[in-house]
């Protein structure tokens, strides 16, 4: 199958996985420990759980959609003649 068919190409992917990993890192960041005794715990309202977390998920979920959109550059083969730009056409 020739590449030029491929929706994406290297980059997309490292871009799309790149994103993933922010996007995990922030749920890490936004989960924590409960409460053993089943008192209340107010360390659920910190800034890094409502604040932070919530952030980093939304730039690794901007950076996913960039990583879809983007178009890959199409690479031009040195004897093809379609992209040749050397022709004459006298």
């Amino acid at each position: 199958m020739d590449r030029r068919n491929f929706a994406f190409d290297r980059m997309n992917f490292i871009l799309l996985a790149a994103g993933m990993v922010v996007v995990i890192i922030g749920f890490i960041l936004m989960s924590g420990g409960g409460t053993e005794d089943g008192s209340f715990n107010p360390e659920i309202f910190n800034a890094t759980r409502i604040k932070v977390a919530p952030a980093v998920c939304f730039i690794g979920f901007v950076s996913m959609i960039y990583a879809i959109i983007r178009k890959p550059k199409d690479a031009v083969e040195p004897g093809d003649a379609a992209n040749d730009n050397t022709t004459n056409d006298n």
